[in-house]
């Protein structure tokens, strides 16, 4: 039986507004077993009262908290992402309950790290955001979508930890970061642009759907490399006809 491997799971908090959210949501991830936090942007959270709300059960991840300034910095490393929204419609892309999210999860965890990207307690993650993720979870709630955000870190570790205990998944192997991504999406995007598949007005557009069709494929970092590759052939080929008809 594979079992999720929660060492390689991370909570990451985009700009949380209350220090205590992020001790409570702290604590809330040690509770179920995930041991490391990330902060992105808002470095003056009083230290204080996140300790506080974390309480000493959560010292240890508290102590751990990376802190980085942008989102892209924080899911460099991450092979897999998953954005939390309460938010749904067509430019947001498909959603999945927090059970399917551990189902998906328990494979991809033995050999990949996995980001849980939560956004801030007001406006939640943005469109922008979101593209970044490679799955998208929405807690079911009635009446009033929104909840507090150490909430919703303890509903998604939570069934992630009964995943672990209870699910029995096939194996995956080992995919391509959220960097090497980033590079071959950057990359398709100057190709696409030169060839004219893409609008210069508004190339972001169809770069989001390709966003989610590759996102489905679960691309590994050998795949991303045949990916650039055919990109800068196609890039030579365009460059050589050029120089041969002038």
């Amino acid at each position: 039986m594979v079992k999720a491997n929660l060492d390689n799971v991370t909570i990451v908090l985009k700009g949380p507004k209350f220090p205590g959210n992020v001790g409570s949501a702290a604590r809330c991830a040690m509770n179920m077993g995930i041991g490391k936090m990330i902060v992105v942007g808002n470095r003056d959270l009083d230290d204080e009262a996140v300790r506080q709300m974390a309480t000493h059960v959560a010292k240890e991840i508290v102590d751990g908290i990376r802190h980085c300034d942008t989102l892209e910095e924080a899911l460099a490393g991450f092979s897999w992402v998953v954005g939390t929204t309460a938010r749904q419609g067509s430019g947001r892309g498909p959603v999945v309950s927090p059970l399917r999210m551990a189902e998906i999860l328990v494979g991809l965890s033995r050999e990949n790290e996995i980001a849980l990207l939560f956004g801030p307690e007001d406006t939640g993650l943005t469109n922008d955001d979101l593209r970044f993720c490679q799955t998208l979870v929405t807690i079911p709630t009635v009446g009033f979508k929104s909840i507090n955000l150490s909430h919703a870190v303890m509903v998604i570790c939570y069934e992630l930890l009964i995943a672990r205990m209870e699910n029995d998944s096939g194996f995956a192997p080992k995919l391509a970061s959220a960097k090497e991504l980033e590079g071959m999406y950057a990359q398709l995007k100057e190709t696409l642009l030169a060839i004219g598949f893409l609008l210069p007005d508004n190339p972001d557009y169809w770069m989001m759907h390709l966003r989610r069709l590759f996102a489905r494929t679960t691309l590994l970092a050998r795949e991303v490399k045949i990916l650039r590759g055919i990109c800068r052939q196609i890039e030579w080929y365009g460059d050589h006809k050029e120089r041969k008809s002038s």
